[in-house]
Formats: structure tokens, sequence, C-alpha cells
């Protein structure tokens, strides 16, 4: 990874600045409260892994990295961000609760809300940066998972973080091509992990035949993001359900079916046209394959999304990656 800064490298009485500087153009507008009279010692690394952000942090000064409401005014992406405590001790606070991380623990937490992250003693953390959009986890899910923390010793968990963990040591090895692959594999792998500590979560209070049956849902969604005539009905139908209850259903999350189909059709879209290996197939193949099969109508819906025109966004992310 690119060392941002190396705080042996910037005057004593430089350092703070500097480095508060790095941790905003890197992380976003924050908050960096140091002891004045403790030396700052550290490092900071960045690098992307396609639409991943990957960053390291390795200090041995006691401080604290805040989010507050006054600069979440200022810019407030939607991305969530997963932490991981590599070596020493970390505490993340938001939404009420507070994840105390040791080696291999990790959390997740939302840039757009306020938190506190805080170290007290030599520490060492991973962070990896992605838009909402990527996890396929229900927002509700998501936002209950914040500050909780996921122990790396048990479940999916036992196999995400190593594979977290060799990604922040050698993100800047991989050809275009792995890389491309692997950040499918991570975002599949944490989505997996939250999505079963959310499950875990969810034990501790009465499930509701909503929450099964919406978890159902979302499955029978991924299996079938492929066939063109999905559609409220068909699922409504496949579940034995009104379709009235269905909407119902995703209204308490939000959003709606229909959108929810188009989000991860478009995600889809999105990791094939940024995977070299299938640079040779036409742009409307990939989105015929996830059942978007009007190229007129997929070009509008993915602009919508991410900005710009597939192909475009294609060129644009393979460029980048060589």
């Amino acid at each position: 990874m690119a060392v941002l800064i190396r705080a042996r490298d910037v005057p004593a009485t430089e350092r703070a600045e500097a480095w508060l500087s790095i941790v905003c153009d890197t992380l976003g507008p924050l908050d960096v409260r140091i002891d004045p009279d403790a030396p700052l010692h550290g490092q900071i690394e960045a690098a992307q892994l396609g639409p991943l952000g990957v960053g390291r942090i390795l200090t041995s000064t006691p401080h604290t990295v805040l989010r507050t409401p006054g600069l979440i005014r200022r810019d407030a992406p939607e991305l969530y961000r997963v932490v991981m405590a590599v070596s020493g001790t970390a505490r993340l606070t938001q939404d009420g609760r507070s994840a105390r991380l040791r080696d291999g623990d990790m959390t997740i937490y939302d840039f757009a809300r306020p938190y506190e992250l805080a170290y007290d003693s030599a520490v060492e953390l991973a962070v990896f940066s992605f838009p909402r959009a990527l996890l396929a986890v229900p927002s509700d899910a998501a936002s209950r998972l914040t500050a909780v923390p996921i122990r790396g010793d048990a479940g999916t968990a036992a196999l995400t973080v190593p594979l977290l963990r060799r990604v922040a040591e050698d993100v800047e090895t991989y050809q275009p091509a792995s890389a491309a692959r692997l950040s499918t594999v991570v975002m599949d792998l944490l989505t997996t992990t939250l999505a079963e500590r959310a499950s875990q979560t969810a034990a501790l209070a009465p499930e509701t035949r909503a929450d099964v049956l919406l978890r159902h849902v979302h499955a029978f969604v991924e299996r079938h993001l492929g066939d063109a005539d999905l559609s409220p009905a068909t699922i409504a139908s496949a579940h034995h359900v009104s379709l009235r209850y269905l909407h119902r259903l995703f209204a308490s999350q939000d959003t709606t079916v229909a959108a929810w189909i188009r989000q991860r059709r478009l995600e889809r879209c999105r990791r094939d046209l940024c995977d070299p290996v299938l640079f040779d197939q036409p742009v409307s193949a990939i989105a015929a394959r996830w059942g978007l099969p009007d190229p007129a109508h997929f070009s509008r819906l993915f602009r919508q999304a991410y900005g710009m025109p597939p192909a475009e966004y294609r060129r644009t992310s393979l460029l980048s990656a060589f």
C-alpha cells in the first residue's frame, strides 16, 4: 500500500496537523484528538481494491477520531466501513453501542452518522470502505450491527478475517483481473458474515414472521436475478403471500420490491463490467444475463445509479486498474 504519512518523516511540531490532514484526505472530514504532550508515532497507508478502499493505520500514540454532526453536515457520503483490529485494541462507538476490538475482531460503522474510534495503546487497524449499495444486507439489519463486535474466530468470520488480513498486506501486488474478482469475493464474504451476525443479533429478540419472510425473499431474489420475468407478482406467488403484503414488507425497509431487484441487478452488472476477464463480453450481454435485456433501458438505469453510461464506467474502471 502507498504510505501516505510516516510520522517520523515529519518534524515533531508539525506531526499532529499533518496526521489530521492525511486522515481527513483519506477517510473524509474527521476530528482527531491527541494529547499535545504525547509524541505522535505511526503511519497511514491506503490503496484501492476495485470499488473497495483499503487502509491501514499503525500508531502507538493514544488518540481519538470523531465524526461529529457538524462534519456530517459538511460531507456525508453513503459509505459503510468495516474496521478490523490486526493487533492491539480499539473501541468503536456509534448509535449508543460500543465495540471493543481485539486482535482479529471487526465491526461495521456508517460514515453518515456520528461515531468515535479510540485507541489507548499501540494498535494496527485495517479499514475497508465501500458504498452502501455494495452490501446486500437490508439497511435496518446493517443499522443494528453498527458498533457490534464480530469475533474473528467463529462462524463465517473465521474465514473472512484471515482474508482481510492478507488483502490489507498484499493489496498492491494483485494483478488487475485478480483484484477485480477479489473485491467481489471480499464483499460476498463480508455480506455473509454481517448477515450471519445480524441473524444472531435478531435471535436475542423474538423473530417475527415478517423477518423470516423478508430473509427468504432476499435469498429468492438473489437466486433469480437473471430471470427477466422476476417481478413482485412472481415473488409473492412463490412465497404464498399477497402482493399487497409483499409491498408492505419492503415499505418497512424504506424501499420497494422493484427497487430492491433493480439495485441488486445493477450491482451484479457493475461487478461484471469491472472484471477484466469479461472485457470481451458486450455490455448488452452482461445486462441481459442479469435480467436487463433492453440495452437503452439498462443504460438509463445504470447512469442514474452510477453517474455514467455502462460502457464509460467499464472503460474508466479497467483503465484505473492498470
